[in-house]
């Protein structure tokens, strides 16, 4: 069962980040345009051009959420959107009360740490990242089977 499971890990991490990614991208895109209900705290509106801190988080969440979902630089997409949303739950929920319940920053906390998953599980599969870069095994591994082999503990 393990290691049928361990052969659809690259496609369960690739639909997380289609999943996460085309959320992220949702709020940016409400926020920016006022689609999808529109930004929060707005009533349907968009947040104005320009305005810190808001219209760069929308900025950020369309931008690296469109990225995060197509696979493209994901790492570097995810890490730099997680910390827009550490940014985020810090100076805008955290001062108005400690648990995420309490301050309204549960959408923050929740995409801060999922975002930061990617950054170590990189794209998964059916990413574009793989279109782009070529996998290259070392050559030893090309001639002689056994040394595909994990290493010990790893």
């Amino acid at each position: 069962m393990s290691a049928r499971l361990d052969t659809a890990r690259p496609y369960a991490i690739g639909l997380y980040r289609i999943v996460v990614g085309l959320l992220f991208a949702c709020h940016g895109a409400a926020s920016l345009f006022g689609v999808l209900g529109g930004a929060s705290g707005t009533d349907g509106g968009t947040v104005a051009a320009g305005t810190w801190p808001g219209w760069y988080a929308a900025v950020i969440q369309l931008v690296c959420g469109v990225l995060v979902l197509l696979g493209l630089g994901t790492r570097a997409a995810a890490l730099l959107a997680s910390g827009s949303m550490a940014y985020a739950y810090f100076t805008v929920h955290q001062p108005g009360a400690l648990w995420p319940m309490e301050n309204g920053g549960e959408s923050s906390a929740l995409f801060c740490w999922a975002l930061l998953l990617l950054v170590f599980t990189g794209s998964g599969a059916l990413g574009l990242d793989r279109l782009f870069t070529r996998r290259t095994r070392p050559a030893t591994e090309r001639r002689d089977p056994a040394a595909r082999k994990a290493p010990v503990g790893a």
